[in-house]
C-alpha cells in the first residue's frame, strides 16, 4: 500500500450486493473500505450498524475504515472493532472524546478523530499525539452525493502546516465530494486518505475510475 490510499465509501454501493461490490472494489484496486455509521441523531439520517461490518469483513481482506457519526460513539467501539473494523473515528464535536481515544488504544484499532465543516482544527490541537488520522469533512455529514464545500482546501493546508510544525506523521482523510477533478488539489493540501462514493459508485467501471484517481496521486 503506497503512501496515499484510496477509500471507496460503501454508503453508495448497492446493498442488494454489497458481497460483489466490495469484491469488486477489490479487484479494483482499493486500498479501503470506508463505512459511515449514521445514527439518526447525530446527523438526519440512519444508515447501517456492526452487522453491516461484519458483512462488509466476510467479502474482503481489505481494512475496514468505520466513520462513526453518532452521539454515543463510546457506546459503540467495543461492537465495531469485534465486528472486523481496523480504523475507527469518531467526531470532535461528541463529548467523551479522550474516553473513545483511550478505549480505541485499547481495543488496538487505528484512532480518528473527525470534524465537521464548520469545526476549526484547532479543536483538535489537544489530541494530536493520540490518534492515528484525521478525518476532515468537505460535505455536511448525514448524506451521500453533496457538493464540495471548497474551504476544505484551505482547512487541509493548516493541518497540514501544524502537523509539520509539531513533527508528527499523521495521515489526513478527506470525506465528501471527492473526485478526479480535485483530488490533485487535495494532495497538494496535504491529504493522504481519499475517501469517494458517488464518484466511484456512480460509474460502470470500478477499475479505471479507481486508477483515473490514482494517476493524478
Amino acid at each position: 500500500m503506497g503512501l496515499y490510499k484510496i477509500a471507496p465509501s460503501v454508503l453508495c454501493a448497492d446493498f442488494t450486493r454489497l458481497g460483489e461490490e466490495v469484491k469488486a472494489l477489490e479487484r479494483a484496486g482499493a486500498d479501503l473500505i470506508h463505512v459511515d455509521v449514521m445514527d439518526g441523531h447525530f446527523v438526519p439520517n440512519i444508515t447501517m450498524g456492526p452487522d453491516f461490518v461484519a458483512a462488509v469483513r466476510r467479502a474482503t481482506h481489505l481494512s475496514i475504515d468505520s466513520h462513526l457519526m453518532v452521539t454515543h460513539p463510546e457506546s459503540y467501539l467495543q461492537a465495531f472493532k469485534d465486528a472486523g473494523s481496523d480504523k475507527i473515528s469518531v467526531h470532535i464535536e461528541t463529548q467523551n472524546v479522550q474516553k473513545c481515544l483511550e478505549m480505541m488504544k485499547k481495543l488496538r484499532v487505528s484512532a480518528g478523530l473527525a470534524l465537521n465543516p464548520q469545526t476549526s482544527v484547532q479543536s483538535l490541537l489537544p489530541y494530536l499525539d493520540k490518534i492515528d488520522y484525521i478525518l476532515v469533512m468537505s460535505v455536511h455529514p448525514g448524506f451521500g452525493g453533496q457538493k464540495f464545500i471548497e474551504t476544505t482546501f484551505e482547512k487541509i493546508s493548516s493541518l497540514q502546516q501544524i502537523l509539520k510544525e509539531k513533527k508528527l506523521s499523521i495521515d489526513i482523510s478527506v470525506d465528501g465530494g471527492v473526485n478526479a477533478h480535485n483530488i490533485a488539489q487535495l494532495k497538494k493540501a496535504g491529504a493522504t486518505i481519499f475517501v469517494a462514493g458517488n464518484a466511484i459508485f456512480k460509474t460502470s467501471d470500478y477499475s479505471k475510475t479507481i486508477q483515473e484517481m490514482r494517476e493524478f496521486l
